[in-house]
Parts: C-alpha cells; sequence; structure tokens
C-alpha cells in the first residue's frame, strides 16, 4: 500500500509561503534555493522553480508594490559526500550536467511536468473520514438536542411570557453551609398566565451577592413539561442570592433553529478582486461571497458558472465568490464583511422581542455559613490535559475567580513573564482570543509588539521578547470572517496552522471557534472541528509535549446572527469532539454568564484577567 506523504510537508515550500503573504509595500520577500538540490534532477529542481515563479506573478499581481528578492546560489563544494553509520566518505564529483541532458534527450516525456496527485475529495461522513464511531455520533446529537413546541403554535399569547414564569426556591432552609447544593423550580406560563406542558425554553441562572462581588453559575435541567429543575453549589461563606432570565422562550429558539437551517446566507461577505488595468491602471470588482454548502439557503448564490471557487485542498472546504464582470477568479485579493440580511418574519420579531428577560421569583437571603465538618470546594488537583468541566466550574468572589476544574493560581506581571519565558505561543481565533494577546502584549513590560503593517483586525499580529525568549502569535481563523477588508492571503484555517507546528514541550497553541459560524449549520461547523481535532491528534502524536488549550465560546449576543443559543450549541459541539483528547478546554461561557457586569461578546478586563489567570495555570501548572 502507498501512503501519500503528509500534507503538512508540502506546506513548507516556498511558493505556499509566498501564497500566504498579502505583499505590499511594507513588505520584502527575499528566497533562495539550491545547495539543497544538487542531488535531484534538474526536471525536479525546474518545476520547483516554475511552482515558486507562478507564486511571485500572483503575489505581485494583488500587491505590486511588493519587493521580491531572489539569492542566487554562491559557489562552495566540489565533492560529493555520502554517509555509511558514522563514517563520512568522499567521492569524485559525476558530470550531472552532462548525464542529465543525456538522459532528458532520449526521454520524450520529460518536457512535460508530472501530474501532482490531487488530494483525496471530503468524504461527507464522519466515520470515514474522521473515525468517528455510530455511538460517538449519537452522543453528539444527544449533546445538541433541544426540545421544542409540541404543537401548532398559532398566536403569540402561546409563547413563554417572562412576566407570568415564576421560579420557587426548594425545601428553602434558615441557613446552609459551604458545599450544599440549593435547588430552584422554574414554571414557565405563556401570555394567556397558564402553565405550559412543554419544553424548550432557553433560561440562564445564577446565584449572586453584589456586595461581596460573588457569582456562581446554575445548571438548568429541562424537565420537558414546562418546568425546569436548576441547581446551584454553595462555594462562598455569606449571602447570596438567585436570579434567573428567560433568554429566549422555547418559540424564538424554534425561530433561531429555522433561520439556521434555512437561512444561512443572511450574513454575507465581500471579495475584492484586483488586476492590472490599461496605461499602468489597477481595476477593482467586488462581490459577494460565502461558504460553498449546497442547501440552508447557501445555494441561493447560483448554480453553475456563476461563482469562483476556491477549494482549499488540505481541508476540502470550499470559499466561492460570485464571478466578477471582467477580472479573472484568480485575481481575488481581499476579504471582508458583507452585511445583514434580516428575513424575520413580523410574527417570528414578535418572538424575539421577548429576550433576555429576568422572571419573577423568589427573593429569599441565602445565608450560608463554613461547614462544621472537613467539607470544602477547594480543588487540589493539578492542572493537565484531558480534564472533565464541571457545573459550575468554578465561582467568583471579590472579582476573583476560583476553579473548579483544577488547582488554578493567580499571576503577576512578573509570574506572568516567568510561566511564558521560552515559550512560543500560536494564538489563532476570533476577536475574543485577540483580547488575551492584547493582554498580554499590554501586561508584560518586556513583550513588544511589532507593527507588520496589516488590518489588525484579522492580523497576523506579534508580540517578542528577546530578553525572555517569548514570541506571541495572533492571527484570525479562515473564512467565514467577519472582519473589515483584509488581505485573503492572511487568512488561514486553523487545522492547516496546526499541522505546520512542529510543536514540542515550548510550543504552547491555544485557539477558539464560534462566533464566526453561529448563521451557519452545526454540520458545516461540526466538519470543520473535526478537521481541527484531527489536526490536534496529529500534533499530539509527533510531539506530545506540546500544550493545546481550546478557549470556549462566551455569551454575548441575543439576536437572530448570533444568539447565546447559537453559541451555547457550538459550544457542545466542541465538547463532545474533544472531550477524550489530551488538550485543555478553558470553558469561559460560565464566566461570562454569572458575571454582573453587561454581558459582551467581548468581555470587560475583569473577566479577561480570570480568564488568563486560568490560561497560564494550563500553560505553568507547578
Amino acid at each position: 500500500m502507498t501512503l501519500p506523504l503528509s500534507s503538512r510537508l508540502s506546506t513548507l515550500a516556498v511558493s505556499n509561503e509566498i501564497d500566504d503573504q498579502a505583499g505590499g509595500p511594507n513588505t520584502v520577500f527575499k528566497f533562495n534555493l539550491g545547495p539543497h538540490f544538487t542531488t535531484y534532477p534538474l526536471d525536479f529542481y525546474t518545476h520547483r522553480v516554475l511552482r515558486i515563479r507562478k507564486a511571485v506573478l500572483a503575489l505581485l499581481q494583488r500587491a505590486p508594490d511588493t519587493a521580491i528578492i531572489i539569492k542566487t546560489v554562491n559557489t562552495g563544494y566540489k565533492v560529493v559526500w555520502s554517509y555509511t553509520g558514522n563514517e563520512r566518505k568522499k567521492h569524485p564529483s559525476p558530470s550531472f550536467l552532462s548525464q542529465h541532458f543525456a538522459r532528458l534527450s532520449n526521454s520524450p516525456n520529460s518536457t512535460s511536468p508530472p501530474q501532482l496527485r490531487s488530494e483525496e475529495s471530503v468524504v461527507s461522513s464522519f466515520f470515514s473520514e474522521f473515525g468517528i464511531s455510530s455511538d460517538a455520533y449519537s452522543r453528539l446529537q444527544q449533546a445538541v438536542y433541544w426540545d421544542g413546541p409540541d404543537r401548532s403554535i398559532t398566536n403569540v399569547s402561546m409563547s413563554t411570557s417572562p412576566a407570568h414564569t415564576t421560579f420557587i426556591i426548594e425545601n428553602l432552609k434558615e441557613s446552609y453551609q459551604i458545599g450544599d447544593k440549593l435547588f430552584v423550580t422554574v414554571h414557565a406560563k405563556n401570555f394567556e398566565n397558564k402553565s405550559k406542558s412543554y419544553g424548550g425554553d432557553f433560561f440562564q441562572a445564577k446565584l449572586f451577592w453584589s456586595k461581596t462581588k460573588a457569582s456562581v453559575f446554575g445548571e438548568v435541567v429541562d424537565l420537558l413539561n414546562g418546568s425546569y429543575s436548576v441547581r446551584f453549589l454553595l462555594p462562598w461563606d455569606g449571602e447570596a442570592q438567585v436570579a434567573v432570565r428567560l433568554i429566549h422562550s422555547s418559540e424564538a429558539v424554534q425561530v433561531l433553529k429555522r433561520h439556521r437551517d434555512t437561512d444561512s446566507d443572511r450574513v454575507f461577505f465581500n471579495g475584492y478582486y484586483e488586476g492590472p488595468g490599461p496605461n499602468k491602471t489597477r481595476l477593482s470588482e467586488t462581490v459577494t461571497c460565502n461558504v460553498k454548502w449546497d442547501k440552508n439557503g447557501l445555494e441561493r448564490m447560483g448554480t453553475g458558472d456563476c461563482c469562483c471557487e476556491y477549494n482549499d485542498p488540505r481541508t476540502g472546504e470550499t470559499w466561492r465568490c460570485q464571478r466578477p464582470k471582467t477580472l479573472p477568479c484568480s485575481a481575488l485579493v481581499y476579504h471582508s464583511m458583507g452585511g445583514y440580511r434580516n428575513r424575520l418574519t413580523n410574527k417570528e420579531k414578535m418572538f424575539m422581542t421577548q429576550t433576555n428577560k429576568g422572571i419573577n421569583g423568589d427573593k429569599s437571603i441565602i445565608k450560608i455559613f463554613h461547614s462544621n465538618g472537613n467539607e470544602t470546594t477547594d480543588v487540589t488537583e493539578k492542572c493537565r490535559p484531558g480534564l472533565h468541566t464541571p457545573v459550575p466550574a468554578g465561582f467568583y468572589l471579590k472579582d476573583v475567580w476560583t476553579s473548579f476544574v483544577c488547582s488554578t493560581r493567580h499571576f503577576t506581571t512578573l509570574t506572568t513573564t516567568k510561566c511564558l519565558k521560552n515559550k512560543h505561543i500560536y494564538m489563532m481565533g476570533d476577536s475574543t482570543m485577540r483580547q488575551w494577546f492584547e493582554f498580554f502584549a499590554k501586561t508584560v513590560p518586556t513583550l513588544k509588539q511589532m507593527n507588520l503593517h496589516v488590518q489588525y483586525q484579522s492580523g497576523p499580529l506579534i508580540a517578542v521578547d528577546v530578553e525572555n525568549n517569548i514570541d506571541l502569535h495572533w492571527r484570525a481563523h479562515g473564512v467565514p470572517l467577519r472582519t473589515r477588508k483584509t488581505a485573503v492571503a492572511d487568512l488561514h484555517y486553523i487545522s492547516n496552522e496546526i499541522n505546520d507546528q512542529a510543536g514540542g514541550s515550548h510550543t504552547v497553541f491555544i485557539f477558539n471557534l464560534g462566533p464566526h459560524f453561529t448563521t451557519y449549520p452545526l454540520d458545516f461547523y461540526t466538519h470543520r472541528v473535526l478537521r481541527i481535532r484531527k489536526a490536534v491528534l496529529a500534533l499530539l502524536q509527533r510531539a506530545p509535549d506540546t500544550t493545546v488549550i481550546i478557549k470556549t465560546v462566551n455569551t454575548g449576543y441575543k439576536d437572530i446572527f448570533g444568539s447565546d443559543w447559537y453559541s451555547l450549541q457550538l459550544n457542545r459541539v466542541l465538547h463532545w469532539a474533544f472531550q477524550d483528547v489530551g488538550v485543555y478546554i478553558l470553558d469561559v461561557w460560565q464566566m461570562t454568564a454569572c458575571h454582573y457586569s453587561k454581558e459582551n461578546i467581548h468581555p470587560g478586563p475583569v473577566i479577561i484577567k480570570n480568564e488568563i489567570d486560568i490560561l497560564l495555570s494550563f500553560i505553568c501548572p507547578d
């Protein structure tokens, strides 16, 4: 059986590096190619050079003011060396050129480049492409299952009313001890004040006390009959109250589901084409682009010869843009967010208005005291890959998060620098991941950010600390990406970036994937995540001491384009995909859902600092 060479090796070619450069007046690309090719046939070397030439021509087409410098081969070796064991022997130099040209003249096919082996087509089945068993697939279906109405909803008054829905504390005591559980029941009612008999409402609950800036996330369980059970752990000494919010009614969730399944092009993107025009001018055209997916509304862009298609051979994913009128498909240079299409009906808009509303219930003050015995919520287990994320995953007290996942620490500027010393840190994802990069760049005084003359919103960004041998990188994940106008060459898929990492004990790879995928089918997102999983498994196989950290999606948006319900579903896919992989999962969902600050897709400084403390505890558990 013949196995193809790992695609990870092929991406290190000079031509691929050039293809990944946006170019521009501040970019100088220098390369040479020679001494390591002296023992290979000249046509092999020629084909390599011609591929580089093709990449250079494309770079100069999209960014004609880029400087390209080629260094030729200098003189040096006069002998051929061979190794046998630890011995090195010298041999007389053969006449390579005479042998090569003699072979060329006798070979009728030698002038035609060999056909490159095309990548195997991406198979839709999880079983064949990702090795996911039928049992594992069933667990995924269970993880993302969400109940809904068991009848036709003919009137908005039949939907869940936050004003009529209430909660009660079960078996309320005069006092509790740290580590005790508190149970709350939510009774959903509609706008006619009638109890509901089916589930599917999206509630969030927390226990909090404002004076001490304390809070903990509550686990909501849908009883599928119009009632919901909420479980709280009591983790601090002092007082607390219960708060429950209706994020979306079950009827609004059905609206979200429908638009995810039929209306995925409600977020669209722009593709910018540029090329040389007459009299040294530059031609430009802007068209609409999106994911190529043969359903869920994404097929509306057109069929047949409507579009330019850009297939990534390593992931099998295809991005497509409406075909420009004059410029060729190869002239795509920039990408940006295009806009939003709100296709909600008037009835659906009514369902979505009752969003993120507090509900009435028992406002009793819960009194919590230290345990008389040895009961404690302290976690002593050392942070290590593969740990389960419990509910709750931790709690706030005086704005400091204490984790229940593992024993975390709180880092100062000095200990942060010490932790990152001699580390190569690669961050990839969205702007919430960029917040971590910005935190480090601001906090570590010896870490200096470089200006790479790129679109800041999508990167790539880099900061270097020469004194402590730290290099910190961040770049946005590949399309789909809602961003300002940015070079297409700067947008890389996460799985490809992981495949290009050698890994090792000094390498930390951190990524997240979520908010830019909320409008797309869940199976599209799942395939993207499973490709990343496959790349992570390969990385950990070749370099098992590499640290891999995954940041989940945090709470933030509540609308049809980025609802928390969408994000929750994505988080469930992430947890499912990586539950058996030796990685760290930093679950920020609970940290943002229960904090007192107003929810924002970009959490405030207090939350970011606590996230960073957990991150550093993962990187430096000792």
